[in-house]
């Protein structure tokens, strides 16, 4: 069914059924590009305690009349008022009808009304469509050791923060 273009409706998941919509999406394409990690796994089949919890959120974008899940994306809450913007998917019938910025743009907002002072995720330079989006929406390229935090994703080749 193709996806027809109307604004989405983007909101924090509430329920088991939208955390599933999460994991799905996401495993999806983490599978299809990359290797799940032990570290997704336990992310996304927990989202409440493992992003929630610890004070992150979890946005879904859904088709306004239907209530389908058509995107997400999560912002994992740091010490230091740091975030990352983590966990960006958009269905593949969605995709590039301006989802992925509704959801960028949520995402900053929510980070900002958390306390956040410090945004930055991690990608890879096979997603150039999400590299596009995050620059647009004034993400830059930061170096490895600029990272807020250790230990992170082998496959993310380009980290960026938010200028």
């Amino acid at each position: 069914m193709p996806y027809i273009s109307a604004p989405t409706v983007v909101s924090s998941i509430a329920s088991q059924s939208d955390a599933d919509a999460f994991r799905t999406l996401n495993e999806e394409w983490i599978s299809r590009l990359f290797t799940l990690e032990e570290e997704d796994r336990a992310v996304l089949g927990d989202p409440f305690g493992r992003i929630m919890g610890p004070g992150g959120d979890v946005l879904l974008a859904r088709e306004p009349d239907s209530g389908t899940v058509v995107g997400c994306v999560a912002l994992l809450a740091y010490p230091d008022a740091v975030f990352e913007l983590a966990k960006m998917a958009v269905t593949p019938d969605a995709q590039g009808h301006g989802i992925g910025r509704q959801l960028i743009a949520a995402a900053v907002d929510r980070a900002r009304a958390l306390g956040g002072a410090r945004l930055f995720l991690g990608t890879n330079s096979k997603l150039a469509p999400a590299i596009h989006l995050y620059e647009k929406a004034g993400f830059a390229r930061i170096t490895r050791d600029r990272l807020p935090v250790a230990d992170y994703f082998a496959r993310a080749d380009i980290l960026m923060e938010l200028k």
